[in-house]
C-alpha cells in the first residue's frame, strides 16, 4: 500500500520550559500530566461536543505509539526525546509535539510545540475563541508548569 504524504500542519505556537530533572523523569512527567489533564468529566464532555476522533484513554502506558488521551492519538514515542500526538475533531485537525532536550547536568528543556488547521467558517471562530482568547496559550503554559513540578 502507498502512503499518502501531506503536508505539515502550520505552527500556531510553542511553549518552552527548563525542568530541573533529567530526560526520563521529564518524559514521565509529560505522560503522567497528559494522562491526567484529559481524565476529567470536562475534557470528556468537551471531545464528546466537539466530536473527537479519539475520545477515551487506551492503549499502553507509559504512552507508546498507538496509545490514546482524550482528543489525542499518539504517533511518536521517542522516551526522553520527543512525544507526538495527532487530533481531530468537526472544527480543526491538530498535532502536539513535546521534544525534551539536555539543558545541562540535572536539566531538561520541554518545548510544547502545537500546529492545526481550522477549516471553514466555523473552524475560524474556533481558532478565535481558542487560540486568539489565549485560552490554549494558558493551558499550555500550565501544563508545562505541572510538568516541571512533577518531575522533580
Amino acid at each position: 500500500m502507498t502512503q499518502v504524504r501531506t503536508a505539515p500542519l502550520p505552527c500556531v505556537d510553542t511553549h518552552t520550559t527548563v525542568v530541573e530533572a533529567g530526560a526520563e523523569e521529564a518524559w514521565r512527567a509529560v505522560g503522567e500530566v497528559l494522562d491526567g489533564s484529559t481524565a476529567n468529566g470536562l475534557m470528556s464532555r468537551y471531545t464528546r461536543l466537539i466530536g473527537c476522533a479519539d475520545r477515551t484513554a487506551s492503549g499502553p502506558r507509559p504512552l507508546d505509539v498507538g496509545s490514546t488521551v482524550r482528543g489525542f492519538r499518539v504517533t511518536v514515542a521517542r522516551p526522553g526525546r520527543e512525544l507526538g500526538l495527532t487530533g481531530r475533531h468537526r472544527l480543526a485537525t491538530y498535532a502536539l509535539a513535546f521534544h525534551l532536550a539536555p539543558d545541562g547536568p540535572g536539566r531538561t528543556r520541554v518545548s510544547a510545540e502545537t500546529r492545526a488547521v481550522f477549516p471553514g467558517p466555523a473552524g475560524a471562530l474556533y481558532r478565535l475563541l481558542v487560540i486568539g482568547s489565549g485560552a490554549h496559550a494558558a493551558v499550555m503554559r500550565r501544563m508545562l508548569a505541572t510538568i516541571g513540578r512533577r518531575a522533580n
